[in-house]
């Protein structure tokens, strides 16, 4: 657990075989429309649709390992800015496990997925048609994979995901991200 000055950011684990996880939390059918919604889709390198096969790219690890990091804030009712707060919140803990993450990547030979968009450019090259500028940084989150994060969350690191009213802070933030590998 790490304590901030306005919030407490604490880590949940899970560990499930790559096979299991892709057949029980995996709706890529599903989930593309989702995606196919979003103002990122087709615009971003970390985004769908992806130049590469997905699921032979999942499928080539035997473990999956979740994490949950679990963002709640200290003082909920002095937030003057939900959004502003939140996007703070999630971008100072983005920047923590993102770089946690590639480290595990390369100490266990696998590959991590990010949580939510990717924050590494302020634009994308994508949108140019010119290759990503980062490629040894950017990652597809598992949502962008087509994995249920709301089952994954629920099921696996057993925490609900909340959500908040119009200017109103959701009791925490939950980001799902993981390693895929050969451990």
């Amino acid at each position: 657990m790490k304590a901030k000055e306005d919030y407490i950011a604490e880590d949940f684990t899970a560990t499930i075989p790559v096979a299991e996880y892709m057949e029980h939390y995996r709706d890529a059918e599903k989930f593309i429309v989702f995606c196919k919604q979003c103002a990122r889709y087709n615009t971003y390198w970390a985004c769908p649709p992806f130049t590469f096969n997905v699921d032979r790219y999942l499928s080539r690890y035997d473990t999956a390992f979740i994490i949950g990091t679990k963002l709640t804030p200290l003082h909920p009712e002095k937030i003057p800015d939900v959004a502003a707060f939140s996007k703070e919140m999630i971008e100072t803990e983005r920047k923590r496990t993102d770089n946690l993450l590639l480290e595990m990547e390369k100490k266990r030979n696998g590959r991590a997925f990010f949580p939510g968009s990717c924050l590494i450019c302020p634009s994308c090259t994508r949108m140019e048609n010119k290759p990503c500028l980062y490629p040894e940084k950017v990652r597809p989150s598992l949502e962008a994979c087509g994995f249920d994060i709301g089952k994954t969350a629920s099921e696996l690191l057993h925490i609900e995901l909340k959500w908040g009213e119009e200017g109103k802070m959701p009791e925490y933030l939950l980001l799902v991200s993981g390693i895929f590998g050969n451990f």
